[in-house]
C-alpha cells in the first residue's frame, strides 16, 4: 500500500436524527425480545465496530446478556486495551476466554507458530483451537446468543437473517444488526459516542488476530485484510458457520 492515503477510513456520514433513533430502538426492541425469550443470552464480542453497535445496545436495555470476548493468544495490544475501554465507559464486565494450553501446543508441534500461513487447512486448525473451540465452551449451556454480523460486511455474509438456527450448537443465532448498512452503522457510533477500536482509525475495518489480519485500501471489500492470502470464500474462521 503506497500511502496512508489510499487505506481504508471510517465514513464519515451523517444521518437524520430520525432515521438514527429508528435504528436504536430497534436494536433495544430486538435485544430486548432475545432477552425476554431466553434465560441465557451470551454474546461474543471481537471489540470491532459491529459488536460495539451491539454492546452500546445491550448496556442501554439488556443487561443481563453474558458478554465474552476471545482472547486468543494472538491478538493486538489495541484490542486487550479495547477491552478494558469498554467495560471503563459501560460500566460492564467483559469475560476474557482464552483456549487451552494443551491445544495450542498441540498446534506449534504440528504446524509450527505460524504454521496457519501455509495452507487452508493449517489456518482452520489454527482458528479451531484459538477460537471456535474456546467459542463452543463459552456457549455451553446457554439458550441463545448473539452475534454483530451485517448482511454488507462480506459475500459470504449476504444471506443473514436476523435469527438463525446455530445447526452445530444446537440453539437459536440472532444477529440483530444484520440489515444495517455501511452509513448506518457509522453514523450510529458517531451519533451514541460509541468507543471505537484504534484500528478502525488505521485502515481496518474488520479486526481479528493480528498476524491475520492487516489494514486495507479503501475500494477493498470489507473483510479483505482478513487471511488476505486465501481467496474470498475463505474469509471465516468458523465461527459463523451454520
Amino acid at each position: 500500500m503506497s500511502s496512508n492515503s489510499h487505506l481504508w477510513q471510517i465514513p464519515k456520514v451523517e444521518l437524520p436524527e430520525s432515521h438514527l433513533s429508528k435504528l436504536q430502538n430497534n436494536l433495544e426492541e430486538r435485544l430486548t425480545i432475545i432477552s425476554s425469550q431466553f434465560s441465557d443470552v451470551r454474546f461474543a464480542t471481537s471489540l470491532a465496530a459491529e459488536d460495539m453497535a451491539v454492546t452500546d445496545g445491550i448496556a442501554k436495555s439488556a443487561k443481563s446478556i453474558h458478554i465474552f470476548t476471545l482472547f486468543t493468544g494472538r491478538l493486538h495490544a489495541e484490542t486487550v486495551e479495547m477491552k478494558k475501554t469498554v467495560e471503563s465507559h459501560y460500566g460492564l464486565s467483559i469475560d476474557a476466554v482464552e483456549p487451552q494450553a494443551q491445544d495450542i501446543q498441540a498446534f506449534i508441534a504440528q504446524h509450527g507458530l505460524n504454521g496457519f500461513y501455509d495452507s487452508e487447512e493449517a489456518k482452520k486448525n489454527c482458528c479451531y483451537v484459538r477460537k471456535v473451540k474456546p467459542l463452543e465452551l463459552s456457549l455451553n449451556g446457554a439458550d441463545a446468543w448473539i452475534t454483530g454480523l451485517r448482511r454488507s460486511q462480506s459475500v459470504t455474509r449476504n444471506e443473514l437473517a436476523f435469527q438463525e438456527l446455530d445447526e452445530v450448537r444446537g440453539i437459536p443465532k440472532f444477529n440483530p444488526i444484520f440489515d444495517w448498512t455501511d452509513d448506518e452503522l457509522w453514523a450510529y457510533l458517531a451519533w451514541q459516542k460509541v468507543p471505537l477500536h484504534p484500528l478502525h482509525q488505521k485502515g481496518y475495518p474488520s479486526i481479528g488476530c493480528e498476524p491475520c489480519t492487516r489494514a486495507i485500501r479503501a475500494d477493498d471489500d470489507l473483510r479483505a485484510g482478513r487471511w488476505w492470502w486465501l481467496n474470498k470464500e475463505s474469509k471465516e474462521c468458523g465461527l459463523h458457520l451454520k
